[in-house]
């Protein structure tokens, strides 16, 4: 359809999109039952006032799916930018301008704070800046506001760097090194037993749905895999479940998945890129 547009648009002498947007609806409005004339000045005005869409540079991580969480949860409009990082693409100079980390999720939103175009990287900033952006998804108060941000520097200070390092060890390292295992295996056992606890007193970790649900959810999508029981823990069970009913959070949780290769069709190489930080040898 973009393409239909704008090629429509050359047709006309030029005209932008908008302007063929309102012809289309208009001709749609004056046909025999097409929308009402009311209906069509309507629409044309709400289209005028729809976000520009967000670029959205990802991977198919917990990281990543914060991000589409979000996005999906505000419908906000967002272009997926896939960044293959079996494949060495966070390495490229001009992600690299966007993300200095060589990390994924980042974004790039064409309508910042002032206007203009703005980048954010590290998922948590990003986060935040969704949420300030639509005003939505965290407290408004200054004490809810801190303590939606301290529970989010969890989640990136604590539960998505151990819970990665039991997934690691356990699942994809190259030889089994049992004190690894059973150090972040037991980190990950304290940091699922703080959050069972803390669901045992609030419905979500800061009362109302928010980022911190957002960027928790998709790091204990797999507790199996970093050595815990979600019947061992019935209130993060319970949260999780109730989350994970979200038609959001379901949407979400798909976004590039087809983009996805399973860890034993990897190359060493593929592997070292990925884990190692290691750029890919050119060819």
């Amino acid at each position: 359809m973009p393409g239909f547009r704008k090629g429509f648009a050359n047709s006309l002498g030029g005209h932008d999109t908008n302007q063929v947007d309102d012809f289309l609806d208009l001709r749609i409005a004056l046909q025999p039952g097409g929308q009402k004339l009311v209906d069509y000045l309507g629409t044309s005005k709400e289209r005028r006032h729809m976000p520009q869409a967000i670029d959205l540079y990802y991977w198919p991580t917990p990281n990543g799916k914060k991000i589409t969480i979000f996005l999906e949860e505000a419908s906000l409009p967002y272009n997926l930018v896939p960044v293959d990082i079996t494949t060495g693409d966070q390495f490229d100079e001009e992600f690299l301008k966007i993300s200095p980390n060589n990390k994924v999720p980042a974004i790039v939103d064409p309508e910042g704070p002032d206007g203009e175009p703005i980048s954010v990287f590290e998922s948590g900033a990003i986060l935040i800046y969704l949420a300030e952006k639509v005003d939505r998804f965290l407290p408004p108060s200054p004490r809810g506001r801190y303590e939606a941000l301290q529970w989010l520097m969890f989640q990136v200070g604590s539960v998505g760097p151990m819970l990665g390092q039991a997934h690691h060890f356990r699942g994809y390292a190259p030889e089994q090194i049992p004190y690894a295992i059973d150090r972040y295996t037991n980190e990950a056992a304290r940091l699922y037993g703080v959050m069972d606890k803390r669901l045992g007193e609030a419905e979500h970790f800061v009362g109302e749905y928010s980022i911190v649900d957002m960027a928790i959810y998709p790091w204990v999508a797999s507790p199996e895999r970093q050595g815990q029981r979600m019947e061992d823990l019935p209130n993060l069970k319970r949260w999780y479940e109730g989350v994970g009913e979200r038609p959001a959070v379901r949407r979400a949780m798909e976004v590039g998945e087809e983009l996805r290769r399973p860890i034993e069709d990897l190359d060493e190489e593929a592997r070292d890129v990925l884990f190692g930080g290691k750029r890919r040898t050119e060819r």
